[in-house]
C-alpha cells in the first residue's frame, strides 16, 4: 500500500519506491530506502510528516504515493 494511506504512529517497512530515477534518488537522499523503517507522524491536508532514521521529514501526497510499504 502507498505510504499516504498508512496508519499514523505504526512503523512501516518500505517495500518499493516508484517514480523516475531522479525521484528515487531524491527519496533515497532523504533516507527512504527499501527495507528501511518509516513511521507516519502526522497527516495534514495531504502532506505527511514522516519519521525516518530518527529525523522528521515533510513530504507531499504525490511523493508519499510513490513509497510502498
Amino acid at each position: 500500500m502507498p505510504l499516504v494511506i498508512a496508519e499514523s504512529g505504526k512503523p512501516q517497512i518500505v517495500k518499493k519506491i516508484g517514480g523516475s530515477d531522479e525521484v528515487k534518488r531524491h527519496l533515497e537522499t532523504l533516507g527512504f530506502t527499501v527495507g528501511g523503517t518509516v513511521t507516519v507522524v502526522n497527516s495534514l491536508a495531504g502532506n505527511l510528516i514522516i519519521k525516518v532514521k530518527e529525523s522528521r521529514i515533510a513530504i507531499n501526497e504525490d511523493m508519499a504515493r510513490r513509497i510502498m510499504v
